[in-house]
């Protein structure tokens, strides 16, 4: 048997916000810390807090499609800094291996 919820409190289609315009971006204050700050001191902070850094990198056009083309448009960067984190993984596991075979050898032949 199928059951039908209805409520008594009537549905308000209007949002009580205000739409955004680029206007009120234009004009927001930028603070940090609660204390008024200049666009490069805010992006600054966010970066700091955030703990990326943005950086100019020239990539071959098929790694970067292929990002893409997985993320399907958006979140590209995001794919490609992942794989870059899951490189330095897999190097920390080989260097791992490596300073054990290295130890594991060093008792055998002394």
């Amino acid at each position: 048997m199928k059951q039908t919820f209805t409520s008594k409190t009537p549905v308000i289609s209007d949002d009580d916000a205000p739409k955004l315009t680029q206007a009120a971006f234009d004009g927001a204050r930028l603070r940090v810390a609660g204390k008024d700050a200049s666009r490069s001191e805010w992006q600054a902070a966010v970066r700091a807090r955030v703990g990326k850094q943005r950086i100019n990198i020239m990539l071959d056009a098929p790694v970067v499609e292929h990002f893409k083309s997985v993320a399907g448009g958006r979140g590209y960067q995001t794919l490609i800094n992942e794989a870059l984190r899951e490189s330095i993984r897999g190097q920390d596991v080989v260097n791992a291996v490596r300073q054990v075979v290295r130890e594991e050898l060093g008792r055998v032949t002394a």
